[in-house]
């Protein structure tokens, strides 16, 4: 597989289509390149999947630091790389996607946020994620994943959604351990962007795909950027079942937002 090596990481990359246009996709936090790779047959063109730094495949340097300029960093480099002219961020990623736009708010001709997390604001679900990072660090990687798998309250969520945990399984493969866990302090202490206004200056298509009922990603942010960002789109469901019902139409939708970059 391709690596791009930048001074604090060597991120794992994965490519998959051919010709236009060049799509960079960015994972969601403790998640890996493997988040979207269901997804990324039905998008036109070249279709670009990494690992952030910490996560899944991706080696990270000692000295690396995990804030949302750092994962910002990965992306442009991956992007740059690859000449990406689009983006599709979930989460973390979308988060990453924002603060670099506060840097080179034209760098990329086409955007989907899914299920954006954080805007200039603290982050409100600390004790959780922090819980998350306590469970992995020390561990090797297969104890990590057994950690996460068995936590009491995702338990209770895998007797609603039994498929849910092979999911997980597959997304949870992290080589380090403790760099993710440096990952998820980094991301809960930070926010995405330093002065929301600065996403006015984005005159790109922008897609957002929010939930109602997301405590974590909240449809609220959605709306609060589809008013900062002068050209965006908000698709809203109600709730994630809603979401996963409606997801053959949604993949439709960003294939054919993509297709007109």
């Amino acid at each position: 597989m391709p690596e791009i090596v930048t001074p604090q990481a060597t991120l794992h990359v994965e490519i998959d289509g051919d010709g236009e246009p060049v799509t960079v996709l960015a994972h969601g936090l403790t998640n890996s390149c493997r988040e979207l790779a269901a997804f990324t047959p039905l998008v036109p063109g070249t279709k670009v999947r990494f690992c952030f730094r910490g996560h899944g495949h991706s080696r990270t340097s000692p000295d690396a630091g995990f804030r949302f300029a750092d994962f910002a960093d990965d992306l442009e480099a991956v992007a740059d790389a690859y000449g990406a002219t689009c983006a599709v961020g979930t989460s973390l990623g979308a988060g990453a996607i924002g603060n670099l736009l506060t840097r080179r708010p034209d760098r990329f001709e086409r955007m989907v946020f899914l299920l954006p997390a954080g805007l200039d604001r603290p982050f409100q679900y600390k004790e959780r994620f922090h819980h998350m990072a306590s469970q992995v660090q020390g561990r090797t990687p297969e104890q990590a994943v057994d950690a996460l798998l068995s936590d009491p309250e995702r338990v209770n969520e895998y007797l609603a959604m039994p498929w849910r945990i092979e999911l997980d399984r597959a997304l949870w493969e992290h080589g380090e351990p403790d760099a993710l866990a440096r990952a998820i302090r980094g991301v809960i202490e930070d926010f995405p962007v330093s002065d929301r206004e600065l996403l006015r200056a984005v005159t790109a298509p922008v897609l957002l795909i929010c939930v109602d009922d997301d405590p974590i990603h909240p449809v609220e942010l959605g709306r609060i950027l589809a008013d900062l960002l002068p050209n965006a789109e908000l698709m809203e469901y109600a709730n994630v079942e809603e979401l996963f019902s409606a997801i053959a139409a949604i993949a439709q939708r960003v294939a054919a937002f993509l297709a007109e970059a």
